[in-house]
C-alpha cells in the first residue's frame, strides 16, 4: 500500500489552515495579544476631585500704640492752661486762659506719639507724648504761640465741658482741672466769654446765672 506523496500532504495542511482561519472569522474568536491591546487601559486613574482653597482670614484691625489717657498742665509763661484727652489714636485739646481766651482743637495721634491738632481761626497744637507721662509741645492760639507741658492727669483732674440754655442764652463752658485741684475755665454766653465759675469735679455740677447744670468729662 502506497503512502501519500509529499504534495498531497502539503495540500492537506493548506486545506486545514484555511478551514481554521474561516472558523475564527465566523466565531469572532481573538487571540490573547489582540484582547490585551483593545481592552480599556487599566492604568488610567480617576481624576482627583477639584480642591477649593479656603478664604484668607480678614486682617485684624490695627490698634493705636498710644495709650488712652488724659493730660493737663500750663503754658511755659504760666498765662494759660491746656488739657489733652487721648482715645483710640484720636485727641481733643482745650486751651484756656481763665478770662476770655479759649480754643478747642482736635486731630489724630500717630503711633510715635506725635500729634497735630487744629481748631477754629487757624489755631493749632503740635505736641509729642513722652513716655506716656506727659505731652510737650506748642499751641498757637489767636496768633500767639505758647510752649506747654501737660502731665498725665488722674481723675478728677482733666477736661470738662457743659452746654445748656440759661435764661434764654446759649451757654458753652470749658474747664481744666489741674493736678492739685486748681481750675481754669471760660464760659461763653451767646458767644461772649468770661471767667467760669468753679465746678464740683466729683459730680460736674456748676451753677451759672442761678441755674445748676452739669459739666462732663470730654473725650474724643
Amino acid at each position: 500500500m502506497k503512502r501519500p506523496g509529499p504534495l498531497l500532504t502539503l495540500l492537506a495542511g493548506l486545506v486545514l489552515g484555511v478551514f481554521m482561519l474561516s472558523l475564527n472569522a465566523t466565531t469572532g474568536t481573538k487571540n490573547a495579544s489582540t484582547y490585551q491591546e483593545e481592552s480599556p487601559a487599566a492604568s488610567v486613574s480617576p481624576s482627583a476631585p477639584p480642591t477649593t482653597s479656603s478664604p484668607s482670614p480678614s486682617p485684624s484691625p490695627t490698634r493705636s500704640a498710644v495709650p488712652n489717657a488724659d493730660y493737663a498742665g500750663r503754658t511755659d509763661d504760666n498765662s494759660s492752661a491746656i488739657a489733652v484727652s487721648l482715645r483710640g489714636g484720636k485727641a481733643i485739646a482745650y486751651f484756656c486762659d481763665g478770662h476770655d481766651k479759649e480754643s478747642w482743637l482736635k486731630g489724630d495721634v500717630k503711633d510715635d506719639g506725635t500729634m497735630k491738632l487744629t481748631g477754629s481761626h487757624g489755631d493749632e497744637l503740635n505736641g509729642t507724648l513722652q513716655d506716656g507721662r506727659r505731652i510737650r509741645g506748642t499751641a498757637e492760639v489767636g496768633g500767639q504761640a505758647y510752649g506747654f507741658t501737660a502731665d498725665k492727669a488722674v481723675k478728677p483732674s482733666g477736661l470738662y465741658r457743659a452746654t445748656a440754655t440759661v435764661r434764654g442764652a446759649k451757654v458753652d463752658g470749658g474747664w481744666i482741672v489741674l493736678p492739685g485741684g486748681k481750675q481754669v475755665g471760660v464760659v461763653k454766653r451767646d458767644g461772649t466769654p468770661s471767667a467760669a465759675p468753679v465746678i464740683d469735679p466729683e459730680t460736674g455740677a456748676v451753677t451759672i446765672d442761678g441755674q445748676k447744670i452739669v459739666a462732663r468729662p470730654v473725650t474724643p
